[in-house]
């Protein structure tokens, strides 16, 4: 003797309230309706600001790499203007300052840039590189110019044979011009990794959570 067969529920048919979307009280359905991001116009206009607040920067690095740099000196005599110490390190400290400061300055600025707009977008990344190389631009020259005096010849024609003056304020490395905007790139791109908004949940769109289905579980084989 079998168990009569029971037919199985008609298909449900969708509601008004499903055309609608999610319930109003599903606060993470809501969310998956929203739009994503706050628009092309909005996202390029902060970019922009963003790189020029990175680039009036690069005056605050100027002034400290002009302040920090080890400066290389230099001595003439009746033939030429040389090194006074052929085996110092003060040119490649000079490099290495502005580095430095550089990668910290990117650190810095993708932190602010992270907590302010946390989303990101490829108009931000955009911004932050064009920023962190206007402001390197800008600090390199604002070094060399409050530096010591660019012609060498003259300078040592004042100051007379045998006394020690400075080299003026050279960037040998110039490869260091990039390091504000990698450093603003890497570690903006950790924080939003890290710390970034996530993907709202597929099934919070649904009314029925994957667990609670209309339909009645399947009973299995019958004999």
């Amino acid at each position: 003797m079998t168990a009569p067969l029971t037919p199985p529920p008609p298909p449900r048919q969708p509601s008004h309230h499903d055309r609608q979307g999610p319930p109003a009280g599903s606060a993470v359905g809501l969310a998956a309706y929203e739009q994503d991001g706050p628009g092309m116009k909005t996202e390029v206009r902060e970019s922009a600001v963003v790189a020029v607040a990175m680039g009036v920067g690069g005056v605050l690095l100027g002034l400290l790499w002009w302040w920090l740099a080890p400066q290389v000196p230099l001595v003439a005599n009746a033939e030429a203007v040389y090194l006074k110490d052929s085996e110092g390190e003060q040119a490649i400290g000079v490099d290495g300052t502005f580095t430095l400061l550089a990668l910290g300055f990117g650190a810095l600025s993708a932190l602010v840039v992270f907590l302010v707009r946390r989303r990101g977008g490829a108009p931000l990344v955009v911004g932050m590189t064009v920023g962190g190389l206007l402001g390197s631009l800008l600090a390199w020259r604002l070094g060399v110019w409050l530096g010591p005096a660019q012609d060498v010849v003259a300078h040592a024609k004042e100051v007379g044979k045998g006394v020690t003056f400075a080299a003026p304020l050279e960037l040998g490395a110039k490869g260091a011009l990039l390091a504000w905007s990698v450093a603003a790139l890497v570690v903006h791109l950790g924080l939003t990794a890290l710390f970034g908004p996530r993907d709202p949940d597929p099934y919070a769109a649904s009314p029925y959570p994957p667990e609670a289905s209309p339909y009645p579980p399947e009973d299995g084989p019958r004999s």
